[in-house]
């Protein structure tokens, strides 16, 4: 028998997280999130707790937990594009339909509390985190920015009623010709003239977030806003997002250009492949931990291809082609044999074509899946039937009683 508990206590959000560290352990292909970041979602002033709510449970057999889910109501997401959804994430379990069943019925369950009539996911709080369902690439090492998962988890999503909403690609790819890189300076050069626009300069990493990280934010927030799943960025979030990138970024991982008035207009950020570091300490930050992630940060042996955002009226500039140009030496003379794309959708053509001279290979899909939530009317009238059906009876025992 399966039973199903909210996380109310330390010891059960310590359940949560270290369920997902046991599961994978063996696992060479899964990387950890930072342990520090997870568990401070279950704090009540967490990066976005101003837009959200969540709920978090746990699958027991016995004593044993054998699964874990979360629930997120993502209130910016259900008013920009007018849904009333449920999210889920950091679903988690063995390969045991009847547990899989009891975990997303308990978010159904809460989704038609709040009431909500669409559960989809596996997507986080916003499109900045781990999200989609890996269906294909078992075989590779994820990034840090994705989460793993084992092949029969697809199995269970489809085996509760879950139907695929959508699907993203990665890729692999390698340094373009010396041939296309000389071309592609041309074309990148004659943009950049016509267009009267200059890349950005900084001391360091510091000065670069003091001068550009307001703009940064809004050039993503438009650049991403028609984009699925996508939300806008909270102040909170903001603040997180920094913190993080003053401890992975270096001047040579990010790129601005600039309008002939100074104006930052696009944005170009990659991040040092450094998700193997965290493997040995399961995502926690030790000592030991932390100088691995300073060497792979100096030396990676992988590029991840984060962000390129433009502001919408210089989409057609051709300013992203020479965001690429720009980063082009990390992949070309440094120590990376190769760059991971992001998540793409599969109809986003102008972003899947723009790798085609880089060798790519498609190794990775993900996808995200949506059920319907049964209305409350309908469990309203099912409580009414038992309640006829339960006067009945009284009746029935009231007449006999009554003849006695």
């Amino acid at each position: 028998m399966i039973e199903i508990k909210e996380v109310k206590t330390r010891k059960q959000a310590k359940e949560f997280l270290n369920f997902t560290l046991k599961l994978y352990k063996e696992n060479p292909y899964f990387i950890p999130p930072i342990y520090s970041n997870e568990k401070k979602l279950f704090g009540k002033n967490h990066d976005y707790c101003d837009q959200a709510e969540s709920v978090f449970y746990l699958a027991y057999r016995g004593k044993k937990v054998v699964g874990r889910i979360s629930g997120i109501l993502q209130k910016a997401s259900n008013e920009k594009w007018d849904q009333q959804r449920v999210r889920f994430t950091r679903f988690d379990c063995i390969d045991d339909q009847e547990v899989a069943d009891a975990l997303f019925s308990a978010v159904e369950n809460w989704a038609r509390e709040k009431g909500m009539n669409e559960i989809v996911g596996p997507l986080n709080y916003s499109d900045m985190e781990r999200e989609g369902l890996l269906v294909e690439g078992f075989d590779q090492l994820n990034t840090f920015e994705e989460q793993y998962n084992y092949p029969y988890y697809e199995k269970l999503v489809k085996g509760y009623g879950f139907e695929q909403e959508i699907e993203w690609v990665e890729y692999r790819l390698t340094a373009p010709s010396p041939e296309y890189m000389e071309k592609m300076k041309r074309v990148v050069d004659k943009a950049m003239e016509r267009g009267g626009f200059h890349f950005g300069e900084a001391k360091n990493t510091k000065d670069f977030l003091k001068k550009y990280a307001d703009d940064f934010f809004d050039i993503i927030d438009k650049t991403y806003n028609p984009i699925y799943g996508t939300v806008p960025f909270t102040e909170k979030m903001k603040k997180s997002i920094m913190k993080d990138f003053m401890l992975i970024i270096n001047l040579k991982y990010v790129a601005v250009i600039l309008d002939r008035n100074d104006r930052p207009v696009c944005f170009g950020l990659c991040f040092p492949g450094f998700g193997k570091a965290l493997q040995k300490s399961s995502g926690r930050l030790t000592l030991p931990t932390l100088f691995k992630v300073l060497r792979s940060i100096k030396k990676p042996d992988s590029i991840d291809l984060g962000l390129i955002g433009t502001l919408p009226e210089y989409r057609n500039a051709g300013l992203s082609h020479a965001i690429i140009y720009k980063l082009l030496p990390i992949m070309t003379e440094g120590t990376a044999k190769y760059a991971e794309t992001n998540l793409m959708l599969t109809y986003n053509y102008n972003i899947l074509n723009q790798w085609k001279n880089f060798n790519p290979v498609q190794h990775k899909r993900r996808r995200s899946y949506v059920k319907s939530v049964a209305p409350a009317s309908d469990k309203s009238a099912e409580r009414v039937m038992e309640f006829l059906n339960a006067e009945q009876e009284l009746t029935k025992e009231t007449a006999t009683a009554t003849a006695e």
